[in-house]
């Protein structure tokens, strides 16, 4: 495990690298020039980017940005030069965070309770009805959610408050539009790895010892039924703790999504990659986390880690 783990990390980091180097050279590639505006000349342009260093050749600018980069260094933004890029992902990231994190925990918890029900019901008729409402709540898009509730509980009902993020009731909104998605693919994942560990020898032979349904699902059955479920929690946490840019922009967030639109909008190249590299950075952390955590549930997968390194 250990070897196994430090090879992970090694993946990482050259997935980060080649990734910070692929995104700088596609954003330079980007028509235009950052401090092209209305009315500006191109003699004031040119002093600009002579000032910022866009002005020598490309590969010395990638030495130089990597440079800085080695060094935790990201740059200043170039839509607003008296702000460093890690002072703008410092002030978006935590409130993209709290969303994300809410949202997470909302979806494990529901989609986990659904997935037990449909392992614990046994008329056919209420597990259908929780099927289809699942499958109803992945089939819509999260953005389409969003406006739906929006119109409904904002506008229509005026309920909720529809932007911002000022108090806890400013995340219902946007974290049911984040969850709806994610608890319905988990509830269907864990439902049929619960409905197929329900068959296994462990769990007849407990059945068999007079233990009652319910806690056979919660003891035995549910640790090695949830492997699947988090196979998919992982890249979908890395997802809601990045940002969902729609749901952001619909609800007027401040968070990583709405300054990534704005940063492509204005061309800025630097917080464009910064971030990149940010986000790229948080999606492989919790990637080997799950990756960690499934190989401690599993032990035929730590099993197979150990022969890898024989």
């Amino acid at each position: 495990m250990f070897r196994y783990t430090v090879k992970r990390i090694l993946t990482g980091i050259l997935s980060l690298f080649v990734l910070a180097t692929v995104t700088f050279f596609l954003v330079r590639m980007i028509p235009g020039s950052p401090f092209q505006r209305g009315g500006v000349s191109s003699q004031v342009v040119e002093a600009v980017e002579q000032e910022y260093g866009l002005n020598e050749p490309l590969l010395m600018q990638y030495v130089t940005y990597m440079g800085g980069l080695l060094h935790g260094d990201l740059g200043i933004s170039y839509e607003d030069p008296s702000t460093r890029v890690t002072e703008i992902i410092a002030r978006a990231w935590p409130i993209t965070a709290s969303i994300g994190i809410t949202a997470l925990v909302v979806s494990v918890i529901l989609g986990t309770s659904l997935g037990i029900l449909m392992a614990f019901i046994k008329h056919r008729s209420v597990r259908r009805v929780i099927s289809a409402g699942g499958m109803l709540a992945a089939g819509i898009p999260s953005f389409a959610v969003a406006i739906l509730l929006m119109l409904v509980f904002s506008v229509k009902l005026k309920w909720l408050p529809a932007s911002g993020l000022l108090s806890p009731l400013h995340y219902v909104l946007p974290v049911t539009a984040l969850s709806l998605y994610p608890a319905a693919v988990i509830s269907r994942l864990s439902g049929s790895a619960l409905q197929a560990e329900m068959g296994k020898d462990y769990v007849l032979f407990a059945r068999a010892k007079g233990m009652n349904r319910g806690r056979t699902i919660l003891t035995h059955a549910l640790k090695n039924a949830y492997l699947p479920v988090l196979n998919y929690v992982g890249p979908a946490s890395a997802s809601l703790l990045t940002g969902s840019f729609v749901i952001e922009s619909i609800f007027t967030i401040p968070g990583l999504g709405r300054e990534f639109v704005g940063s492509i909008t204005n061309r800025d190249y630097t917080l464009i990659l910064g971030l990149t590299v940010f986000m790229g950075a948080v999606v492989i952390a919790v990637n080997l986390i799950t990756d960690l955590l499934c190989a401690w549930l599993d032990p035929a997968t730590r099993r197979a880690y150990r022969e890898e390194t024989l």
